[in-house]
């Protein structure tokens, strides 16, 4: 007889209730199944989510949503809630544009109370939504889903210090998979080690091992002793860390057994106080290549369902894997540079430089704050420290860029990945950091055009002994043809001559502009003279003021509109002769959403075809028509 899908059958997390303890299993199965073709195709979190599908069917079997609120730490593990909560049907369109988000959304979803993109934001979201049901005399349960790594996020230590005093009912669930993005580091994860690794707790274990295994039997006891044990180094000591900050420790608990999880879950709901449920999962469960290779399948762009074998890149060489292999030769000529990263090793390409220089590594996990403050530590100290970040996550230390290292003029190279627009969406574009970064005194801001140019500027600013920060995007530039001239500060390069029009364009919007260059020669004869600032500080004004005051001038980037060097350029020009100007990035005061990045540059105007065409009607058919009727 042909199982039915269960799937197709839930429509909103009461469903659940109907399902018998078989039907349960039947239907993680076809969750998994449902994620893994999806990812596949689209792009997206695979690890973290095979991981979290029998928790979450336990949670919402137990729980009352929306009534009852979860809150998820990170939102890229919360792929199960959304087919369970009414989304299954639009599921194939996970982030692609116009179709449902990676990360939970309000908008979206009445089942999402809180939008999660960035780590450690779960529990101090929880506890203001737990106090102000308490206040209010609202009932209802409050639950957050917080991963190993984001425990030792400030943000989430803070809201755990605060637990005690600020309200009677919270559920906090950690979901211990032992990996954030990179393995989880620190104190916290391996705060049980040291504990049994003390001198005392040994001592007294060979001691105890001794007496015994002179008793009758003792081989056998001691076996069992171990297993106990075992339990014990989980069971009792990490219970004693919460329990001091006031939460009720339950755990760990079998994150991938329904009926143990579902009796937890009813159990802990009647508490009335704080608690915290240890539940440990496997990233990638239930999917054996997910399983064998966590870290490369966290997040993914696409894969073959069958094998899990990835796409073959057709250029191999991009952004992240160029900085890794620069760092690496920038680190045999200068013994003294460290590499700096949080919970980011692979995705920023560090990885190499972890495995040659393990001793001048450093991972803090997520606490991109503290990583730009113990990056100026040692920089004030006699070290070189090279920090990278995405550009999204640096938005999260910007008190550190200014407090530590800029206002203290300390040599800290920042490289900051996935600067731009991204599929992910508004939690993940890199277009925030940009306008805050231009306002630092001692801070210099460079933008490449191509992996060739990253790599000069690391030099560069290797030689520059201040701080520097260099922003790129993900993936390749396409631009490896293009050559690279030698680096002198503030000094930009025309890419290419002109003489109806002038275009500067910021790092890899250059091969933008070259292409809308083509098209309005082509379809218009005009001639375009192409600019690659590299700087946008300290911006070469002697040359965007020659330029301005020979020929209409473009500003083009992948930023905020009135963010970048289109303020640059308004600033400098505003009691300057000059021809007209337009201005082209991503539009202010909007949240840019999610999709496939050349899709979104369509919608908003940013590719070549409508920059071409945008340009054509607002500079030279005005001026055609302006001088008409003139």
């Amino acid at each position: 007889m042909e199982e039915k899908n269960l799937l197709e059958m839930i429509h909103s997390p009461e469903d659940l209730h109907a399902l018998d303890k078989e039907q349960l299993h039947q239907l993680c199965r076809e969750i998994r199944e449902q994620i893994v073709q999806t990812v596949s195709v689209n792009g997206g979190h695979l690890g973290p989510n095979l991981g979290t599908v029998e928790l979450t069917v336990a949670l919402h079997r137990v729980f009352h949503a929306p009534e009852d609120k979860i809150l998820w730490d990170v939102g890229h593990q919360a792929y199960t809630h959304k087919l369970l909560t009414g989304r299954n049907r639009e599921f194939h369109t996970l982030r692609r544009y116009g179709g449902i988000s990676g990360f939970p959304h309000p908008s979206e979803s009445e089942y999402d109370p809180f939008i999660s993109g960035h780590a450690g934001t779960a529990v101090s979201a929880a506890l203001g939504y737990a106090a102000s049901n308490e206040r209010q005399g609202k009932s209802g349960h409050v639950a957050a889903v917080v991963g190993d790594g984001s425990l030792i996020c400030g943000l989430t230590m803070e809201a755990l210090n605060n637990v005690r005093s600020t309200c009677k009912n919270l559920i906090i669930i950690i979901n211990d998979n032992r990996m954030s993005i990179s393995k989880s580091v620190g104190a916290i994860p391996n705060y049980l080690n040291r504990i049994i690794t003390g001198k005392s707790y040994n001592h007294f274990k060979a001691f105890s091992k001794m007496v015994v295994g002179r008793m009758p039997g003792g081989e056998e006891i001691i076996g069992n002793i171990q297993k106990i044990e075992g339990a014990a180094k989980s069971l009792f000591v990490p219970g004693i860390f919460f329990e001091e900050m006031g939460l009720r420790y339950i755990g760990p608990v079998d994150g991938h057994q329904l009926p143990e999880l579902i009796q937890t879950l009813e159990r802990v709901k009647e508490f009335n106080r704080p608690v915290i449920v240890h539940v440990i999962t496997k990233k990638g469960a239930g999917c054996q290549y997910a399983l064998e290779a966590p870290e490369r399948f966290h997040g993914v762009s696409g894969f073959d369902p069958g094998t899990g074998a990835l796409p073959k890149q057709n250029n191999p060489v991009h952004f992240s894997s160029e900085f890794g292999k620069v760092l690496c030769e920038l680190s045999e000529l200068h013994p003294e540079i460290a590499g700096i990263t949080a919970a980011m090793r692979s995705g920023t390409g560090m990885k190499e430089f972890s495995e040659k220089y393990p001793e001048r590594f450093h991972d803090v996990g997520i606490a991109e704050g503290h990583a730009l403050t113990f990056a100026a530590g040692l920089a004030a100290n006699g070290i070189r420290p090279v920090v990278s970040l995405y550009a999204t996550f640096l938005q999260r230390a910007l008190d550190s860029l200014y407090h530590d290292i800029c206002l203290q003029n300390l040599p800290v190279l920042l490289c900051v990945d996935r600067s731009g627009a991204v599929e992910d969406g508004p939690t993940h574009h890199g277009l925030y950091d940009e306008s805050f970064a231009l306002s630092m005194p001692n801070l210099q801001v460079l933008v490449p055009k191509n992996e060739q140019e990253l790599r000069a500027m690391m030099f560069y600013a290797y030689e520059s002994a201040s701080p520097v920060m260099i922003r790129y995007p993900r993936g390749s530039s396409g631009l490896g043809n293009l050559p690279v001239s030698e680096m002198s500060k503030g000094k930009s390069e025309v890419i290419r001559e002109g003489n109806d029009l002038v275009i500067w364009a910021v790092g890899r919007e250059v091969g933008t502009a070259l292409q809308a260059a083509d098209l309005l020669e082509k379809e218009h004869g005009i001639s375009c003279r192409i600019v690659n600032p590299r700087f946008l500080k300290p911006l070469d004004s002697a040359r965007l003021l020659s330029d301005a005051a020979e020929l209409p001038l473009v500003t083009l980037e992948d930023t905020v509109s009135g963010t970048g060097l289109d303020m640059l350029s308004d600033r400098l020009l505003i009691n300057e002769t000059h021809h007209r100007i337009l201005h082209f990035a991503w539009q202010e005061d909007t949240v840019i959403p999610h999709g496939d990045v050349s899709h979104l540059r369509k919608q908003f105007g940013l590719d070549a075809v409508r920059i071409a065409e945008r340009i054509w009607n607002e500079i030279f058919m005005k001026n055609e028509i302006q001088g008409k009727q003139a």
